[in-house]
């Protein structure tokens, strides 16, 4: 059930971290991947890998920001693969500016990148497999977007909680059509960001999680390929928390 063998997905910020992660995942599980990222030689660095590893693979540039080129990139992948099966929108800025100090171009740049790129690939995407009457869209938001964090800038906290409202939207759009669409909501994973904080500032944020350790990409990527396989057809509008118990509901 949880095979995605002869399936297509379009991953953007798949040039490093969660990115490269679910990409890995998703190739492990059967699916040909296309890696798009606004660092095309990262995206290529990554693509090479997987398919040195025998993963069907292509990488292409993509800012998210702009839908012209969203449309472009997600055409040729259509055109390599076939079809696109799953849209994965994980493309994002994480600046922690203080609440005081976020200017009017950086808040714009913020909701930019994380909540109207990833409405631009909602709605690409949902066209293509409303057409096809199947398909699955995953979209990368954060514990940032249902709690107050310090760790993070407001406008980040923002735009990921905006994309959570978008998730059910599309999800209710696209539900006749045979199209599920969820969020997923990571906190305190491992990544070179954590990995950078004072050993002090882990120990905290460790004390407030209640399985006493951090995450792992490849368990975000994991989570990726459940509501991308059979397994989680019955699962759409919905937030799967990955965050170890620090939030419980």
């Amino acid at each position: 059930m949880f095979s995605l063998d002869g399936q297509a997905a379009f991953v953007t910020g798949a040039g490093q971290g969660l990115g490269a992660a679910i990409a890995l995942g998703l190739a492990q599980a059967g699916a040909g991947v296309m890696l798009a990222d606004v660092d095309a030689a990262a995206a290529e660095a990554v693509a090479a890998g997987l398919r040195d590893a025998g993963h069907r693979c292509i990488a292409m540039a993509l800012d998210v920001r702009d839908e012209s080129a969203f449309e472009r990139s997600f055409e040729a992948a259509v055109q390599h693969f076939g079809a696109i099966d799953l849209l994965v929108n994980n493309a994002a800025l994480t600046p922690s500016t203080s609440l005081w100090d976020i200017t009017a171009g950086e808040w714009d740049e913020v909701m930019a990148v994380n909540l109207r790129g990833s409405f631009f690939g909602c709605r690409i995407a949902g066209r293509h497999m409303r057409e096809r009457g199947a398909g699955r869209i995953v979209n990368l938001t954060s514990i940032a977007g249902q709690q107050a964090s310090a760790a993070t800038g407001a406008h980040y906290a923002a735009s990921k909680a905006g994309l959570i409202a978008l998730t059910r939207s599309f999800a209710q759009a696209l539900a006749a059509d045979g199209v599920t669409v969820n969020a997923l909501a990571p906190a305190a994973i491992r990544s070179p960001l954590l990995d950078a904080m004072a050993p002090e500032r882990q120990q905290a944020l460790l004390r407030g999680i209640p399985l006493g350790r951090f995450g792992e990409a490849q368990e975000v990527a994991a989570a990726v390929v459940y509501l991308a396989s059979a397994a989680g057809a019955f699962v759409t509008g919905t937030t799967l928390d990955l965050n170890g118990g620090r939030s419980m509901r």
